[in-house]
């Protein structure tokens, strides 16, 4: 698995991507975000990425970097603050582990991650449509539109709708919706679940879509 692990400092990023060859990953290694853009393919299915970047914000390049792919993306770093982490997901990561870190957790994240990712599929059929709202999310090519417009989601985004319109007018939990989508019980994930709900919803921009089922979870209306 191609691991691009983007980090400007050589001792760590060397000892990471030693450890990560170990355990079978192909890891490529950045010192900034350049050589990052640049390294970053096709074949590329994790990135590991570090904020304090020489050359730019990595809130900024995680931002590039999902306009350009889909890939997953762990943010690794030493800013604990709650803040940083809502907009590094905001800006399209995935997850979010603070330095100092066991290197055993982020391989375990990172084989969670990945494993979510490869599992969305379609279910009983190719895609939902909603004649009402003019919505259609389509499984297999993992896409929303909105009145035949694409609807640029992310992949957490794209993961919580196509989960819910799983069970269309039913509420979810959102205890299920973290369990299945992060992959996690941890109800510290409720806080980045509410700001993905709020930008899938501008996104989307069609009420009610997204409902909030108070002390339930969220359905999606109009399937």
């Amino acid at each position: 698995m191609k691991t691009l692990i983007i980090e400007d400092d050589h001792r760590v990023s060397g000892a990471l991507a030693a450890y990560l060859t170990k355990a079978g990953y192909s890891p490529v290694r950045a010192p900034d975000g350049d050589s990052a853009l640049e390294a970053l393919g096709a074949d590329t299915e994790v990135v590991l990425l570090d904020l304090g970047l020489p050359d730019i914000d990595g809130v900024d390049l995680c931002r590039r970097i999902r306009h350009q792919t889909d890939v997953p993306i762990i943010i690794v770093t030493a800013r604990s603050r709650v803040q940083e982490r809502i907009k590094g997901l905001r800006a399209g990561a995935d997850d979010f582990i603070v330095k100092p870190y066991d290197v055993r957790e982020l391989v375990a994240r990172i084989e969670a991650i990945t494993r979510r990712s490869q599992s969305i599929r379609p279910w009983l059929s190719e895609a939902w449509n909603s004649d009402e709202l003019g919505v259609q999310i389509d499984f297999v090519g993992r896409e929303v539109t909105v009145d035949e417009q694409r609807v640029e989601l992310t992949r957490k985004e794209f993961d919580i709708v196509a989960l819910l319109a799983r069970y269309p007018g039913v509420a979810v939990p959102r205890e299920r919706i973290i369990r299945e989508v992060w992959n996690t019980d941890w109800h510290g994930f409720s806080r980045s679940l509410e700001v993905h709900i709020a930008s899938a919803r501008r996104k989307i921009d069609k009420e009610p879509f997204i409902e909030t089922v108070r002390g339930v979870g969220y359905r999606l209306s109009g399937l």
